[in-house]
């Protein structure tokens, strides 16, 4: 979907740049990648480190830069433009097989997230047309304004989830799991913290098998973690999922 509207206002001077942070690395990118087919730069972040330094808390976040080399707007939900057509939309994902019911209930839920998909694409296009005249082009104060500082909780979180990264990379899984548990109780509000735990513990076989995120029917073993992905939304309301767009 990116690559298609990046399609569109290439010509007026943009760039789209994709970061796929996942501590499983060029594997479990790959897949995604391949099916988009994308002309832009298609990068991995196997220690999640635009979390840190951009304040990445979910995905799809964006952040914009100017040609300065400037942020203009920090880390927010970026929903996919609307105006991009179903059949622009459609990848070439293979032969995914039966869909389990587990991910049928994941799919129902994730249609209920609301996002202002129309508003934010006219946003982008506005700034696309205007540069830093743009509305909704913000000063450096109003960055660091809505950036806010980091707690002590948010970077201790960061310290054991980049502890439990690196333990993930040195084949040492079940170490690991510890400091993913404290990266979730300190930072509860960063999806991405969680959904990358949950993803390195699937059990299923298969090309859905990381994003059954949850204690699935046929997975070996104790799930390890308090929440996935499907009852944790079910719990705060989907419609609470991402903040509503702030221009």
């Amino acid at each position: 979907m990116w690559q298609a509207f990046r399609n569109q206002v290439r010509d007026q001077g943009i760039e789209v740049v994709t970061v796929g942070m996942d501590t499983a690395g060029a594997e479990a990118c790959r897949p995604f990648i391949e099916a988009a087919l994308p002309e832009h730069p298609s990068l991995i972040d196997e220690h999640h480190q635009l979390a840190q330094l951009f304040g990445v808390i979910n995905i799809p976040n964006s952040i914009w830069i100017d040609e300065q080399g400037m942020i203009v707007r920090p880390a927010e939900a970026a929903p996919a433009p609307p105006s991009v057509t179903v059949e622009q939309r459609a990848s070439n994902l293979g032969d995914m097989g039966d869909i389990p019911q587990r991910m049928l209930e994941i799919f129902g839920e994730a249609s209920k997230i609301e996002v202002n998909a129309p508003a934010y694409e006219a946003a982008l296009r506005d700034w696309l047309a205007n540069g830093a005249d743009s509305q909704f082009a913000l000063s450096a104060d109003q960055v660091i304004d809505r950036s806010g500082p980091r707690s002590a909780d948010a970077a201790i979180g960061h310290a054991h989830f980049e502890m439990a990264t690196y333990l993930e990379k040195a084949g040492a899984h079940d170490a690991a799991i510890g400091h993913f548990r404290q990266a979730h109780e300190l930072v509860p509000e960063n999806f991405a913290y969680r959904r990358q735990a949950w993803s390195l513990e699937s059990a299923v076989d298969g090309p859905l098998a990381r994003f059954w995120q949850g204690p699935a029917e046929g997975s070996e073993g104790e799930w390890p973690y308090a929440g996935d992905w499907l009852s944790d939304v079910r719990e705060m309301g989907a419609e609470n999922y991402y903040p509503s767009f702030t221009p």
